[in-house]
């Protein structure tokens, strides 16, 4: 999308795409003009710095799980599109794959809330490295960690739907 439609048009759904906290959609929509790509970038960075643990959790609602493929169906053709090529890598053989989905199941059971992680360039391998790893966080420092990961993915998402002229 190019600077000038990002400026005019109705966002919102695209913003959308990127993350599921209509706040943050609403604050980049009402900012706007916009003198570069990159002011859209950096105020979309601050204005997801201010989101709320409860926004993050209404945002981990509509994710999927990492590696899941049932809760495909349930995105948009765009949240499709981020999704497979920010798990690209992540593909490989179901051993790993049941795998990261226990780990899953115990990462949900330990912290009442799906993993996140910005798979973009990580092997399934890695991910479930980094899925044990956070599995030993407190549960502050995972909030942390899950609002960092989100920010990411925004924000990497955003980034894609500026670069595409």
């Amino acid at each position: 999308m190019q600077l000038s439609q990002f400026n005019q048009e109705s966002i919102q759904e695209r913003l959308e795409h990127c993350v599921k906290i209509p706040r943050w959609a609403d604050e980049i929509s009402a900012k706007r003009p916009f003198e570069s790509r990159q002011a859209v970038l950096d105020f979309a960075e601050q204005q997801a710095k201010t989101w709320t643990w409860e926004e993050i959790l209404q945002a981990l609602n509509t994710h999927p799980r990492i590696g899941e493929k049932k809760a495909q169906a349930s995105l948009s053709a765009k949240e499709q599109q981020f999704s497979a090529r920010e798990q690209a890598q992540a593909q490989t053989d179901q051993i790993t794959l049941d795998l990261i989905l226990q780990a899953n199941l115990q990462y949900e059971a330990r912290f009442g809330y799906i993993f996140l992680i910005k798979a973009t360039g990580l092997s399934s391998t890695e991910i479930l490295a980094a899925l044990h790893s956070r599995l030993k966080n407190d549960p502050m420092i995972e909030q942390q960690v899950v609002k960092q990961q989100l920010m990411a993915i925004a924000l990497l998402r955003l980034e894609q739907e500026l670069a595409h002229d």
